[in-house]
């Protein structure tokens, strides 16, 4: 395997409804007729922003106007080692248009209608599976009847149940009328819990505190496995264990932190400086309307606990 590494943006344009687009590897190129996200190579001196907005420029004719980061991947292929960053596409001028003779195709994420894929894309495409916003449970506070009643109410994408004060019979009992709420409607539900309770449980998946996270050497074997992070050495280790996301903060203040300085927008950044190989959302003291700043600063987007159900 050559050790050469090479660095390349990619880009998916995204709609409205969550659809995002995907285009065909033309003829002369290693991998000729697999599908991937857009992107090339960054040239010498070339910014990241730059660089994607120049490949789609001569790919597919369009203009970017507006991308965040997302993701980060390091993949291996036989040919060279490739570093790759992700971006999200939200607006652009243009039509697209198969500069390359290459094919294009707006896709649902999870309902992919081509193949065959890159390989490096696989974890990238589940991750497109994820809502823009993370609800966390707080039965605690709020009340068991009114949290479930808000559950049927709100209809978030994914809710993680995070009740530390229920025993494990309390909580299965919880969790097995939540899960009925939110795969009533199509959501996802994880429990932030020891594995091993949730065996045999009605849910999608768990979610590790620090010290699960850090106790482990082996991703559990669940759908959506997610952890919460406060500093790089965590980001690290819920790659290291294949991760499906995490959850960093807090980021502004918060009731649940109190006297603790939070990572403010700025720490937030600096923690996704280098490698952001899942999704990461913005945690702490955040609302919906602070989504759009979240994104801009390498969020996959924000989680809210108090915030979810006022």
């Amino acid at each position: 395997m050559s050790n050469k590494i090479i660095e390349v943006v990619a880009g998916a344009l995204m709609r409205p409804d969550g659809s995002f687009m995907l285009g065909s590897r033309p003829e002369g190129k290693p991998y000729a007729g697999y599908w991937e996200f857009p992107g090339g190579k960054v040239e010498p001196g070339e910014g990241h922003f730059e660089a994607l907005r120049r490949e789609f420029a001569e790919e597919m004719g369009i203009e970017v106007t507006s991308a965040t980061p997302w993701l980060t991947k390091i993949h291996h292929y036989e040919h060279a080692s490739v570093y790759l960053r992700f971006f999200r596409i939200w607006s652009w001028t243009g039509e697209p248009q198969p500069r390359e003779e290459q094919a294009f195709a707006w896709q649902t994420p999870g309902q992919l209608t081509v193949a065959p894929m890159l390989p490096a894309n696989g974890p990238i495409l589940k991750s497109l599976q994820l809502p823009d916003a993370y609800a966390i449970t707080c039965a605690h506070e709020i009340g068991v009847a009114a949290q479930l009643a808000s559950l049927a109410e709100k209809r978030w994408g994914i809710v993680q149940v995070r009740e530390p004060q229920m025993g494990r019979d309390e909580l299965a009992d919880f969790v097995a009328r939540a899960a009925v709420i939110v795969h009533g409607y199509g959501g996802r539900l994880v429990v932030n819990a020891d594995p091993a309770w949730c065996a045999d449980w009605p849910v999608d998946g768990v979610h590790l505190n620090g010290a699960r996270l850090h106790g482990l050497r082996a991703r559990p074997d669940f759908s959506w496995v997610g952890a919460s992070l406060h500093n790089r050495d965590d980001l690290a280790k819920a790659g290291e264990l294949g991760l499906d996301y995490a959850l960093l903060g807090h980021v502004a203040a918060t009731a649940s932190h109190p006297g603790q300085a939070p990572l403010g927008w700025d720490g937030f950044a600096a923690c996704l400086a280098g490698e952001v190989p899942l999704p990461v959302y913005a945690l702490g003291g955040l609302s919906l309307g602070d989504l759009e700043a979240a994104r801009k600063h390498g969020a996959h987007g924000v989680a809210l606990m108090r915030g979810a159900w006022r």
